[in-house]
């Protein structure tokens, strides 16, 4: 059995191919049960880690099971938030055909997810990203968009000053200025797409900030009482998902939707609705449009079978 790294896996993957890719995935007929997600104590602080797991197949071909953690205190050792392994199988009979790192595939996908997503909402002539959150998605959220529009600015917030320089430093593209800002405010009204990737348990990019014709990308707050923006935001967005897990799953929706400040007649679309109409939904410059993510277990499964044939393991 072959083990990929995540050293591997940097060495080989390149957004442009894998964009496409993901969204034929969301195109077929791949099954995904609903994800299992646990909650346990890290004996290192009082907000728990998280276990997930998550499968997707298709029929007599591939079967696919991520085990990934997610850990709130791992930046405090200057460690990755999410930790796991990814395991492939042959669906006709169960043998295990490869297993990879998980943490850096989840980076890769979930970035490309936020890009696919920009593809249909985002307006085509965006050039400003801020990156709100400093951890291990934000560069490849910054590539990532990169990749789908000419972003030639890129604004950094981090609550760790340090940790937003070392961001920078690692932002080499050609033609790309970046700059930290200190204030959320601030960067949010110059930006044209705002991409949140962060563990907050408050709301931090605030809808009276926001302006005519953004696109509002929320990758973190993964858990039911977690946050990373407002009512406000919410009801001046035209507001997308990946898939309808991010309504319960996640507080930036969750919330309102138990305290009625939000109703599931507002959320337009998900993502393979999307892909499988292929046209733009944005229906003018001025719209906001807010997409919503929480992963799914098919964009693993297009990452690892993407990897394959990039290492021609098929």
């Amino acid at each position: 059995m072959r083990f990929i790294s995540g050293a591997e896996i940097e060495s080989v993957f390149e957004y442009e191919v894998f964009i496409p890719r993901l969204k034929e995935a969301f195109c077929s007929n791949y099954i995904v049960p609903e994800r299992h997600h646990h909650e346990f104590d890290n004996g290192v602080g009082e907000d728990t880690s998280t276990l997930l797991l998550m499968p997707a197949w298709s029929n007599g071909e591939h079967l696919g099971v991520k085990m990934v953690t997610v850990s709130p205190y791992n930046g405090e050792s200057r460690l990755p938030a999410i930790q796991g392994i990814y395991t492939l199988m042959d669906a006709s009979n169960g043998v295990i055909e490869v297993q990879m790192d998980a943490k850096v595939l989840t980076t890769k996908r979930t970035a490309a997810t936020s890009a696919l997503a920009s593809c249909f909402l985002s307006r085509e002539k965006s050039s400003t990203l801020f990156m709100v959150g400093t951890g291990a998605l934000a560069p490849e959220l910054i590539k990532a968009h990169s990749t789908v529009r000419s972003i030639n600015k890129v604004l950094i917030w981090g609550r760790n000053k340090e940790h937003a320089e070392r961001l920078k430093s690692r932002i080499q593209k050609p033609g790309i200025e970046v700059e930290i800002v200190l204030s959320l405010e601030e960067g949010t009204k110059k930006a044209d797409i705002i991409s949140v990737a962060t563990l907050s348990k408050e709301a931090l990019v605030l809808g009276k900030w926001l302006q005519p014709g953004q696109h509002l990308d929320l990758v973190g707050a993964y858990k039911p009482d977690m946050r990373e923006t407002d009512d406000d935001a919410l009801k001046k967005a035209s507001i997308y998902v990946d898939h309808d897990g991010a309504l319960r799953e996640s507080g930036d929706l969750a919330i309102p939707l138990k305290e009625g400040t939000l109703k599931i007649q507002d959320i337009k679309n998900d993502l393979k609705s999307l892909c499988t109409s292929g046209e733009l939904v944005r229906v003018s410059d001025r719209e906001i449009t807010l997409f919503k993510s929480v992963g799914h277990a098919l964009e693993d499964l297009a990452g690892a079978l993407y990897l394959l044939d990039c290492l021609k393991m098929r």
